[in-house]
């Protein structure tokens, strides 16, 4: 198993490397074959998340398209995350909200897993988010 850090990710969905681009997508294909086994972190995928949507870095994607370049590479088989499904709940979050960031999404998806209603914190972006109450300590 290899890990994939953030780097990959980016020169696959931005291809702004067309070379770097065509060894990922072979990765990438390898991995869906159950040819190779990769796995990756809630950081990484936050990372990235935070690059595709950046003013600073160029790319300046909205949450509905990083979710739905996102989804496909983590729905391969041969990409191993503990509690891949989080992950996507995440992803559904932060397309749906384009003022929350992905680790907002993240939180609430781990509130969620866990079975909690209740989240302590002063970002009231949480607000927004249904069947979640937030509270200031």
């Amino acid at each position: 198993m290899k890990f994939l850090e953030t780097n990959v990710f980016l020169r696959y969905l931005t291809r702004d490397d067309e070379a770097k681009a065509r060894a990922c997508f072979e990765l990438f294909r390898r991995t869906e074959r159950g040819q190779e086994e990769l796995t990756t972190s809630e950081t990484i995928i936050a990372e990235v998340t935070h690059v595709l949507s950046s003013p600073r870095a160029g790319y300046r994607l909205d949450h509905e398209d990083i979710r739905a370049r996102l989804t496909p590479i983590l729905s391969m088989r041969g990409l191993k995350l503990e509690h891949k499904r989080m992950f996507y709940r995440a992803l559904d979050i932060y397309g749906s909200d384009p003022e929350l960031d992905f680790e907002d999404a993240m939180a609430v998806a781990h509130v969620e897993r866990q079975g909690l209603t209740e989240i302590v914190s002063y970002d009231r972006d949480f607000d927004r988010i249904s069947g979640i109450h937030r509270t200031e300590r």
